[in-house]
Parts: C-alpha cells; structure tokens; sequence
C-alpha cells in the first residue's frame, strides 16, 4: 500500500459525526473545516430553519437534529455566547450525558471591561458544573476568530480539560482540521485561555488594528 492510500485509510478510521449547537458565525466556521476534513456535521439550533441553512451550505451529507434530543455525535461543539450556555445546557439535560463537549465561548463583558464568570472560576467550568456527570468538558477554538478559522491554514488551537480521554479525543478531531492542538493543562485553565481570547479582541481592536491574526507558539 502506498503513502497516499496509507494516508487516505487513516483519515477514513478517524472520521466521525461531529455534533454543533448553534448557528452563528464560529459555528459555521468550525462547521466548514469539520466538513471540509470528512466528517459528517450535524447541525443543531434552537432554529431549525437555520440548523437546516447552514447543513445545505455545509453540504458533504451534514444533516440537522432535533434541538434538546441526544445529539449524533460524541463530539459536541457548543458553539453558542456564553449568555445562552446554561440555557442550552438545561434543555439538553441527561441528552447530553456520555459526550464529549467542546466550549468555544468567551464570557466577555459587552464593554469589553473584562470577563463575567465568578472569580477564580471560568465559562468553561461553569457550563461543566451543570451538565451530567458522564459529559467531558473540553476548551478550544475560544483563541481563534471565526474567520480566520474559515479561512484554512495551519493554526494552533489551545485546549484545557481535566479528562485526559476528552481530551485525546479532541486533539486527535483537531489535528484533522489541519490545526495543531497545544495542551494547555487542567480545566482550571480555561480561565487562561478565556483571559487570552480578551486580550486578543483588545489586540485587534487597539495594537494590532485588525481582526486579521491568530496566536500561534513557536517552538524555535
């Protein structure tokens, strides 16, 4: 068997239904790369008829599911603002029980004056506290703007989680959107990663004067 054939069984094993909540513009960011690299997208939104729009866009055999059922994948990106993540989660309840969850959200305060979580604590733990026992909460995509994800190209995803299991599993999902997964540690960490995505929208909006940019490590 030759390197292409190799290459070509590899990425067939490790394709799989990648489950999205939410509709907007990171959703269909991460949705295009999702499909793009083989997997098949499930699309979920609170509106079915753009669950339905972003599946046609997406094409590849995405499909939409029925808001607040057990989504199809294992995976599950929750791609909603944070605002609306303990009220998503609530009407998922035990449906949500055994997934991997991916929160992408960055609790930003409207004014930009910093984060909205409780002190010492972040977005991505608070989601965690209210989801069943059996769900894994993992953190990326929160440092990587939505357009310039659509855009393609290797870049750096930092991920923070407590189960080590999740957490290979979205590593692996990572590096077959063409991105490099960085362990950052524990869930804890997520408060880090939050922090980061702050700076970057300042970054963008102040030093770098462009939303056109993305934080990459080099290892040198």
């Amino acid at each position: 068997m030759d390197t292409t054939s190799i290459t070509q069984l590899f990425r067939r094993l490790h394709m799989s239904i990648i489950s999205i909540i939410g509709s907007g513009t990171m959703a269909a960011a991460i949705a295009g790369r999702t499909a793009k690299a083989g997997h098949t997208v499930e699309v979920v939104s609170r509106d079915p008829a753009k669950a339905r729009a972003l599946a046609d866009q997406l094409a590849a055999g995405a499909t939409t599911g029925a808001y607040g059922t057990a989504p199809a994948g294992d995976i599950v990106i929750l791609a909603v603002p944070y605002q609306n993540a303990a009220s998503v989660v609530a009407d998922f309840g035990e449906a949500l029980d055994g997934k991997v969850i991916i929160d992408i959200a960055n609790p930003v305060a409207p004014d930009l004056s910093g984060l909205v979580t409780p002190h010492g604590s972040s977005g991505a733990q608070e989601t965690a506290k209210r989801l069943p026992a059996g769900a894994h909460v993992v953190k990326a995509f929160n440092t990587i703007f939505g357009h310039v994800l659509a855009r393609g190209g290797r870049l750096d995803a930092f991920i923070a989680a407590d189960d080590a299991e999740a957490k290979a599993r979205v590593s692996t999902f990572l590096e077959s959107l063409a991105l490099r997964p960085f362990d950052v540690g524990g869930l804890h960490m997520a408060q880090t990663l939050e922090a980061l995505g702050l700076m970057m929208i300042g970054l963008a909006k102040n030093g770098a004067g462009t939303w056109d940019f993305a934080m990459n490590v080099d290892l040198g």
